[in-house]
Protein backbone atom coordinates (compact mmCIF):
# COMPACT_ATOMS: atom_id res chain seq x y z
CA UNK A 1 0.00 0.00 0.00
CA UNK A 2 1.35 3.55 -1.04
CA UNK A 3 1.29 6.43 1.73
CA UNK A 4 1.28 10.23 0.73
CA UNK A 5 2.08 13.03 2.42
CA UNK A 6 2.46 16.45 1.81
CA UNK A 7 5.18 18.99 3.33
CA UNK A 8 5.30 22.84 3.62
CA UNK A 9 8.90 23.51 2.94
CA UNK A 10 10.64 27.31 3.11
CA UNK A 11 13.59 28.58 1.50
CA UNK A 12 12.68 27.26 -2.04
CA UNK A 13 13.20 29.91 -4.80
CA UNK A 14 13.50 28.32 -8.30
CA UNK A 15 13.50 25.68 -10.26
CA UNK A 16 17.20 24.43 -9.43
CA UNK A 17 15.66 24.38 -5.65
CA UNK A 18 12.94 21.99 -6.81
CA UNK A 19 15.18 19.60 -8.63
CA UNK A 20 17.80 19.74 -5.69
CA UNK A 21 14.68 18.92 -2.70
CA UNK A 22 12.89 16.43 -5.72
CA UNK A 23 16.17 14.34 -6.39
CA UNK A 24 17.28 14.40 -2.37
CA UNK A 25 13.32 13.14 -1.28
CA UNK A 26 13.44 10.66 -4.41
CA UNK A 27 16.66 8.70 -3.00
CA UNK A 28 14.83 8.32 0.24
CA UNK A 29 14.14 4.09 0.64
CA UNK A 30 10.44 3.32 -0.79
CA UNK A 31 9.73 6.73 -2.13
CA UNK A 32 8.33 6.35 -5.52
CA UNK A 33 7.67 9.53 -6.22
CA UNK A 34 7.68 13.46 -5.55
CA UNK A 35 6.09 16.41 -6.72
CA UNK A 36 6.02 20.15 -5.65
CA UNK A 37 4.29 23.13 -5.95
CA UNK A 38 6.92 25.89 -5.90
CA UNK A 39 5.98 29.16 -4.18
CA UNK A 40 9.43 31.09 -4.76
CA UNK A 41 10.71 32.88 -1.46
CA UNK A 42 7.38 31.47 0.02
CA UNK A 43 6.09 28.05 1.57
CA UNK A 44 6.37 25.45 -1.19
CA UNK A 45 4.17 22.21 -1.05
CA UNK A 46 6.34 18.94 -1.29
CA UNK A 47 4.13 15.32 -1.91
CA UNK A 48 6.23 12.29 -1.47
CA UNK A 49 4.37 8.87 -1.89
CA UNK A 50 6.15 6.49 -0.86
CA UNK A 51 5.68 2.61 0.32
CA UNK A 52 6.03 3.13 3.67
CA UNK A 53 5.54 6.42 5.94
CA UNK A 54 8.32 8.16 6.42
CA UNK A 55 9.56 9.86 9.44
CA UNK A 56 9.96 13.62 10.08
CA UNK A 57 13.55 13.37 10.44
CA UNK A 58 14.66 11.28 7.02
CA UNK A 59 12.24 13.89 5.15
CA UNK A 60 14.67 17.01 7.66
CA UNK A 61 17.44 15.29 6.91
CA UNK A 62 16.80 14.77 2.84
CA UNK A 63 15.86 18.59 2.76
CA UNK A 64 18.78 19.74 4.25
CA UNK A 65 21.40 17.68 2.28
CA UNK A 66 19.30 19.10 -0.85
CA UNK A 67 20.31 22.39 0.49
CA UNK A 68 18.89 24.97 2.83
CA UNK A 69 15.43 24.00 2.79
CA UNK A 70 13.41 23.38 6.06
CA UNK A 71 10.05 22.19 7.12
CA UNK A 72 6.99 24.27 8.08
CA UNK A 73 4.86 21.39 8.61
CA UNK A 74 3.23 17.72 7.46
CA UNK A 75 0.23 16.86 6.67
CA UNK A 76 -0.83 13.27 6.13
CA UNK A 77 -2.62 12.28 3.31
CA UNK A 78 -3.98 9.21 4.11
CA UNK A 79 -2.66 6.42 6.57
CA UNK A 80 -4.02 5.01 10.05
CA UNK A 81 -3.02 8.57 11.63
CA UNK A 82 -4.16 10.49 8.62
CA UNK A 83 -4.99 14.11 10.22
CA UNK A 84 -8.17 16.13 8.52
CA UNK A 85 -6.93 17.73 5.25
CA UNK A 86 -7.92 21.25 6.96
CA UNK A 87 -5.15 20.60 9.45
CA UNK A 88 -1.72 20.79 9.69
CA UNK A 89 0.58 19.00 12.06
CA UNK A 90 3.41 21.04 13.92
CA UNK A 91 6.76 19.09 13.23
CA UNK A 92 8.70 18.75 16.39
Amino acid sequence: MMTSATYQVTGMTCEHCTRAVTSELAGLDGVSAVTVRLVPGGVSAVTVTSGSPLTVEAVAAALDEAGNYRLATAIDADGPYAAPSDRSLPVL
